[in-house]
């Protein structure tokens, strides 16, 4: 029995989308523009809700079930970190239209589903979303370190 299950992997060039195993679809990682990271709670890969790859024309949505949180936080980090290219926000800032989630009213899915949508369908919206960035998730996690220590600094500071 075959799983239909969605997962995103590098295959040489090419960011893979395979479903039950079988690529059902490629994104080229020189038409990658941007991937935008919407998290929950914070900006680990456990807290990822979805991702958004910009190629120029069109939008790949990705689910967080589909895998895409290990090629972009722990795979070709350099090739990551020369293209500066990833960008964060909080999911509660990124809606989504209603109809890119599947699912009748009450059993709606709570994350969108994998979709190829054409640039323009979604620009505008997330022309409106608060992004953070661009930096790669190590980047991200020194730069929070340094804000806490920061932080911690001036809460020792007597007063006074």
């Amino acid at each position: 029995m075959k799983s239909d299950s969605l997962a995103v992997r590098w295959d040489g060039p090419q960011l893979a989308v395979t479903r039950g195993g079988e690529v059902a679809d490629r994104v080229s990682a020189d038409d990658i523009r941007r991937v935008i990271l919407a998290c929950r709670g914070g900006d680990t890969p456990s807290h990822l809700d979805f991702a958004l790859i910009d190629t120029g024309t069109e939008h790949v949505l990705l689910p967080a079930s589909s895998g895409i949180a290990a090629p972009v936080y722990f795979e070709r980090q350099a090739w990551w970190t020369e293209r500066a290219c990833i960008w964060w926000l909080t999911a509660r800032h990124a809606p989504l239209p209603r109809h890119l989630y599947s699912g009748v009213w009450l059993l709606r899915r709570h994350q969108p589903g994998f979709l190829r949508l054409p640039a323009d369908e979604l620009q505008a919206l997330v022309a409106t979303w608060p992004l953070e960035g661009p930096q790669t998730w190590e980047q991200r996690r020194w730069a929070r370190g340094a804000t806490n220590r920061q932080l911690d600094a001036l809460a020792r500071r007597p007063r006074g």
